[in-house]
């Protein structure tokens, strides 16, 4: 139970806004202030003992401890790099995030695109923090991490080559905030090389807590112009991209002098598009570029890496664009103008909820399952598609960290069901297989892919409907979270399980209750459900659980009528048990298993269902009858002392009401 008591833990600080942007998590437990006053108090540097200054923090292959690429590293602090030192100089812009040796320009793209809402960026990068007055070699940022704000702690050595930085840095030279930011992340991260490779979405999230969406520009709607004005006007970040044929195509240089596989950032719109690469150099060199006449009467030309091109060639020339759409935690002056949010946590595990995709019929039900219902359709003047707009994100959680481990990004993706009928109104939905062999999803992810997010744009008609996310293959462990952002009001109720009491049964057991006596130490050699069941006997833990269900004077011991509801309540469980072992191998597979559970009166949610397969299956998933029972019983025990957990929150911008199931 500990893994509930965790969550219930978790749940309480969140109630208590924990995690929030105002009252960010402390990374890894550290606390800046305190840290900071403890290093002044001290008169000494701050050294991380959580992010250190060797090769292990650097990376894990091409940036190991034995790559050729790590010779001749030394980790730096600012003051030994340049005699003035600035966090800051003169504000933060585009400018002062060039690319270093790093593959991270997706990452370089977000934080440029960060510098063009200063709301935004005083929240990832905190006001007040200097080279001069209470400098102690110690800094901190805050990040999204998939539903919660946290604050890391750095100290500000960094790697350098030759006295100069090896990664991001600003073409200032001596101003260092965009190089300490990317430390702080390479640290959520576990290391800098997990950096290398991504999609600008993932650093637009992380900065804001918003939701990316990505558009393919060759099947380019006719609104997307409109999209991105839209966008641009309400602060939220734009990422653009080219794609390579190849992965020699690689940061190649096309005839217009832009860069394949290349993470741009789109800062403004006209009739015109401006566009920014992260190197602050290497230009489109079409229309409205530099070089171009009309363009020099628009603006003063520089060689900054920043360039305008019309709307045309910008759809003709780039592959992909990135929208993050912000959030009401995005301490934004209209809130109106942003999404509102609710999101679910959960995970997949082997066994029991890692059903994989529709391919596998099986076991695709035993994924999550969660509900949402869509009231209110669009009241967008401008659009014509009748119908409830929303977003939904599947993401997958702290897949870069796991890099070191030898894996990485699980491919995944989700589908969306309209609830049946009789199911409507219902707070507690788990639909089973059949449901799913006979009706086909009303919409769902284009693709299944392994990248961190699987984002898409919906438009459906109001009513109740079924969120699955899944791994494309079954039984593959990882964590998740799922967020629906929708411009309407949403409500969210989430309820964690509840019990359907069966009727008692009519049998008689008196004889055998009279040779087990009192005492419940001898239910063993008593019980005998048949040759067809593999047993070896309820073990003395089941027996006390027994008991302790029944025992209602507290004297330890069961009496007659008492020890008859316990031999109904077995022989019940032994029908169900040869009902749900279908090839009758005398034991139960884990999905067996759960069908048993839900017919059993149990209605629980994923996590739970987990926890049970855990605790109760054997090695190779098969569950026993005396594991069976013994999960049963617990279960009845917990329902019958504890009241059902729930969790009501009422937002104030909230079209969906929602719940894990």
């Amino acid at each position: 139970m500990a893994g509930i008591a965790s969550k219930l833990q978790h749940d309480r600080e969140k109630a208590q806004g924990i995690g929030s942007n105002a009252r960010a998590v402390k990374y890894l437990g550290q606390d800046f202030e305190a840290l900071r006053a403890s290093c002044l108090e001290r008169g000494q540097l701050f050294q991380d003992d959580l992010f250190e200054a060797i090769p292990a923090s650097l990376g894990f292959k091409d940036l190991g401890p034995n790559s050729s690429k790590v010779r001749g590293i030394k980790w730096m602090r600012p003051m030994e790099l340049t005699s003035n030192p600035q966090f800051i100089a003169g504000g933060t812009t585009r400018t002062d995030v060039c690319q270093g040796a790093l593959g991270d320009c997706w990452l370089l793209a977000a934080i440029a695109s960060l510098t063009l809402n200063k709301q935004v960026l005083s929240r990832v990068v905190p006001k007040g923090q200097t080279f001069d007055k209470d400098y102690a070699g110690i800094f901190h940022f805050e990040f999204w991490q998939f539903g919660e704000w946290v604050d890391v702690v750095i100290d500000d050595r960094l790697p350098a080559k030759d006295g100069e930085l090896l990664f991001v840095h600003s073409a200032e030279g001596n101003e260092f905030w965009s190089a300490l930011l990317e430390k702080a992340y390479a640290k959520l991260n576990g290391c800098y090389e997990a950096l290398s490779g991504g999609s600008t979405t993932e650093g637009f999230e992380d900065f804001t807590g918003g939701i990316a969406e990505v558009h393919e520009l060759r099947n380019a709607g006719p609104k997307l112009f409109k999209i991105i004005r839209k966008a641009l006007s309400r602060g939220f970040l734009l990422g653009c991209s080219v794609d390579i044929s190849n992965l020699a195509d690689s940061e190649a240089i096309t005839s217009s002098k832009l860069v394949r596989g290349h993470a741009y950032s789109l800062t403004h719109s006209l009739q015109l598009v401006r566009v920014r690469n992260p190197w602050g150099q290497v230009e489109w060199t079409g229309a409205w570029s530099d070089n171009d006449e009309d363009r020099a009467r628009l603006i003063n030309k520089s060689e900054d890496g920043e360039f305008w091109m019309s709307f045309l060639d910008f759809l003709s020339q780039y592959s992909r664009l990135e929208i993050c759409n912000l959030t009401p935690d995005t301490l934004s002056e209209d809130e109106n103008q942003n999404w509102a949010l609710n999101k679910f946590e959960g995970a997949w595990r082997k066994g029991s909820t890692a059903g994989g995709c529709r391919n596998f019929p099986d076991s695709f039900w035993q994924n999550p399952q969660f509900v949402i219902k869509l009231d209110e359709e669009d009241d967008d003047p401008d659009d014509d598609e009748a119908g409830c707009t929303f977003l939904v994100g599947l993401i997958q959680k702290n897949r870069r960290r796991m890099r070191k481990s030898g894996e990485d990004m699980q491919t995944i993706g989700f589908s969306i069901y309209e609830v049946p009928k009789e199911y409507s109104g219902q707070r507690r939905v788990h639909l089973n297989k059949n449901f799913f062999l006979r009706n086909a999803s009303a919409a769902r992810s284009e693709t299944f892919i392994n990248l961190r997010e699987v984002c898409e744009r919906f438009c459906l008609p109001p009513g109740e409907y079924l969120i699955i996310p899944s791994t494309f293959q079954p039984n593959n462990n990882g964590d998740f979270c799922v967020r629906v952002f929708s411009e309407k009001q949403t409500f969210q109720d989430t309820v964690w399980g509840g019990h359907k009491p069966h009727p008692t049964g009519q049998h008689h057991n008196t004889a055998v209750f009279m040779s087990v006596g009192a005492g419940y130490f001898s239910c063993t050699m008593v019980w005998s459900p048949g040759d067809d069941i593999i047993t070896d006997g309820f073990n003395l833990v089941t027996c006390r659980n027994m008991v302790n269900l029944l025992d209602k004077d507290g004297s330890g011991m069961l009496g007659l009528v008492e020890f008859k509801i316990l031999w109904i309540k077995i022989e019940k469980y032994l029908d169900l048990y040869r009902e749900k072992d279908v090839d009758d191998s005398g034991q139960m597979s884990s999905a067996e298993m759960r069908l048993a559970v839900n017919d059993a009166g149990f209605s629980l949610n994923s996590s739970l269902h987990q926890i049970i397969v855990a605790r109760y299956s054997e090695s190779g998933l098969t569950v026993d009858f005396d594991n069976f029972v013994g999960c049963l019983i617990r279960l009845e025990t917990l329902f019958s002392e504890l009241p059902l957990f729930t969790h009501t929150h009422t937002h104030t911008h909230t079209v969906v009401w929602m719940e894990t199931v």
